[in-house]
């Protein structure tokens, strides 16, 4: 046999070794339960391959993001093969990994039930058991059709091939542009075949490497993404690397289940979603339009000390303008359908940028108005597939705080500067705090529009930009708008959820195709330098992140009710409405609960209704000019004279804190 010379690669340590032909990049990390595949002068190979002349190999731990795709790949055909080893008429549609987890579709004839996953997953923990082997077998597009037959969505994917990963979402886990693969589960003993799927892999050694997993949940979903094909059932799940892993992410769920916005919506009386309306269209009621109303007010008067000013745009436009915006061409799916009116179509707003592009050219501009900042609460409609429709953060009408900055090109690197500066500031005033940044570049895909220099220069500007921040910069190759690169403002909220909030991009695309010019100082005409900045992404998305970050328990100054009095008994109610007066000509939000109920059960209503400051009375406080403070923790602070009382929850306010 002869010498085999490879370079194994662990973080920055490089080390040579001489091996035999034949030996598998399993061989070269053996022993070790941690590694999962191999990657392999850039990419991700099975344990199983074997190794040639100069191959740099470097392990992939299970723990590492692709380690967790592999595994949860993995188990998403292990699923496969217990839904149709339990269900033999069930047709595989597709099984990727996705975040914390994985889901494969299913043609069935009968929607699955919860004891049908029940069924699935001890028939799992079977195969699992049985320490089947992954094996990957390369196939003609001949034989997979053949092989395949009885597969119809299979057959679909071999037919697009290179462009599946484009026709349909998860469809680069099967195939791709190059050779097809089958991976076929083998019997740890006999070697004989018990099952196989069309897949480009890499997978685990066998299944006895999955440590831990849990079917989660079945939903509708149309083949494909589109309505137009046919609605399999899609069982999602979850594998980790541990049991406590596993355990760990469950108890999290729990955790933002009782976060949930829409749930909580409900609960504290914010905001519904009418079937009368249509999916995706909320209504605020009362005292969510007041947590709204206080998000809005003070995003505007933060915005009017920055020189910002305001501007309003209609609800529908003309087709014509979105043509020259670009919009159609590029982003007709996300518009809905348009209206015919005296002879033209008209469209819905979208967005509101093409709209602010007419403000700046309704008239001659100079370069003494520059930076000229407009800003708009700008309400705006999108087509949203009903299968990702989401409560506020994913709705189909919802408001924009949207801003658009013209700017010389000297100024832009100061004016991005001191923008992704003041919009960190902003969010840290509404309670968040853990920040990284993202900056979304282009790839060589023919949706983005304008010349390779002006995506250098606008890509560079941002990622200056973003560097003095000192935060952490994650690159995100191919996701920029298509005319123009981003940052993206990344949170992280109280439970370590990761939230895209403002998005900053820099254009010269709009600017030169709606025309826009001023005049230099020089007498000559320019093309400004376009910045579109949503700082909340949408009031409504920005709306449900800090409902599910305070778990509904706002601090005082967003809080609806910011103090109920809760008397002690009825000859109390005159004094407490006596403070909630006094209160109210301070600004403050304070009611009086004088119903019939017990005083306990006020306070366990209070409670629920995560009001910040319960104000008890009796005959005590009356006596003495004050009042008792009930915290939302429990806790209580006796014989607060009135004056002081209100002077407290006013600090609060004024100082945004939470108690």
């Amino acid at each position: 046999m002869s010498d085999v010379r490879v370079i194994i690669q662990r973080d920055s340590e490089r080390e040579e070794r001489v091996v035999t032909t034949g030996t598998t990049a399993a061989d070269l990390f053996d022993g070790d339960r941690s590694i999962v595949a191999a990657r392999v002068a850039g990419q991700l190979k099975d344990l199983a391959y074997e190794v040639a002349e100069g191959d740099e190999v470097e392990p992939v731990e299970i723990t590492s993001q692709d380690g967790l795709d592999i595994l949860r790949h993995s188990t998403a055909h292990v699923m496969a093969q217990a839904v149709q080893e339990l269900f033999p008429e069930a047709k595989l549609g597709i099984g990727p990994p996705i975040k914390d987890g994985f889901y494969y579709d299913f043609d069935v004839e009968t929607p699955f039930h919860p004891d049908d996953l029940k069924r699935i997953e001890k028939k799992m923990q079977e195969i699992i058991k049985r320490g089947q082997k992954f094996s990957r077998r390369p196939v003609t597009d001949e034989a997979a059709r053949e092989e395949l037959a009885a597969e119809p969505y299979k057959l679909e994917l071999i037919g697009l091939k290179g462009s599946a990963a484009d026709a349909a979402e998860g469809a680069s886990a099967e195939v791709g542009a190059g050779e097809l693969t089958i991976y076929d589960n083998l019997d740890a003993k006999s070697g004989e075949l018990c099952w196989r799927d069309l897949c480009r892999g890499p997978h685990l050694p066998t299944t006895r490497n999955i440590p831990a997993f849990k079917l989660m949940r079945s939903a509708a979903a149309y083949w494909r993404g589109s309505e137009k094909n046919p609605q399999l059932q899609r069982i999602y799940g979850t594998a980790w690397p541990t049991k406590d892993e596993l355990k760990a992410y469950l108890d999290f769920l729990v955790e933002a289940e009782k976060r949930d916005h829409r749930k909580l919506g409900a609960e504290l009386d914010l905001f519904s979603f009418p079937d009368e309306l249509g999916s995706g269209l909320a209504v605020f009621h009362p005292k969510g339009g007041i947590i709204r109303r206080e998000m809005e007010a003070y995003s505007r008067k933060r915005h009017e000390d920055a020189d910002y000013e305001f501007v309003n745009t209609p609800h529908i436009t003309k087709a014509k303008l979105f043509e020259t915006s670009g919009h159609l061409p590029h982003y007709m799916e996300g518009m809905f359908p348009p209206m015919e009116f005296e002879g033209q179509d008209y469209y819905l707003k979208a967005m509101n940028c093409p709209m602010h592009n007419l403000i700046f050219k309704a008239r001659g501009r100079s370069y003494r108005e520059l930076p000229l900042r407009l800003f708009e609460f700008g309400t705006v409609y999108r087509y949203e597939k009903s299968g990702v429709v989401h409560g506020l953060t994913r709705a189909r009408g919802f408001t924009q705080d949207d801003s658009h900055i013209y700017c010389t090109r000297e100024q832009a690197p100061d004016e991005l500067d001191s923008l992704l500066t003041f919009v960190l500031d902003l969010l840290r005033d509404y309670g968040l705090s853990d920040f990284y940044l993202e900056l979304s570049t282009r790839d060589d895909s023919d949706k983005f529009i304008g010349s390779d220099e002006q995506w250098a220069e606008a890509t560079e500007m941002l990622r200056q930009a973003a560097q003095k921040q000192g935060l952490e910069l994650v690159l995100d190759p191919g996701g920029a708008a298509y005319y123009g690169p981003k940052i993206s403002v990344q949170v992280k909220d109280a439970i370590g959820r990761t939230w895209q909030m403002s998005t900053i991009q820099v254009d010269f695309n709009q600017p030169a195709r709606f025309e826009l010019e001023y005049t230099a100082a020089d007498g000559s005409r320019q093309q400004p330098i376009m910045i579109h900045r949503a700082l909340f992404g949408s009031i409504e998305r920005f709306f449900a992140v800090l409902l599910e970050h305070y778990a509904g328990a706002f601090p005082v100054w967003l809080a609806p009710v910011q103090a109920v009095g809760i008397p002690i008994g009825d000859s109390h109610v005159p004094y407490l409405e006596e403070f909630a007066a006094q209160a109210k000509a301070k600004g403050l939000r304070v009611e009086v609960d004088s119903s019939s109920d017990r005083m306990q059960k006020k306070i366990r209503n209070a409670q629920r209704a995560k009001t910040p400051f319960m104000i008890i009375a009796g005959d005590d406080d009356m006596a003495a000019g004050a009042v008792s403070f009930r915290y939302r923790d429990g806790s209580q602070k006796n014989g607060i004279p009135r004056d002081q009382a209100i002077a407290e929850i006013v600090d609060a306010v004024e100082r945004r804190i939470q108690v």
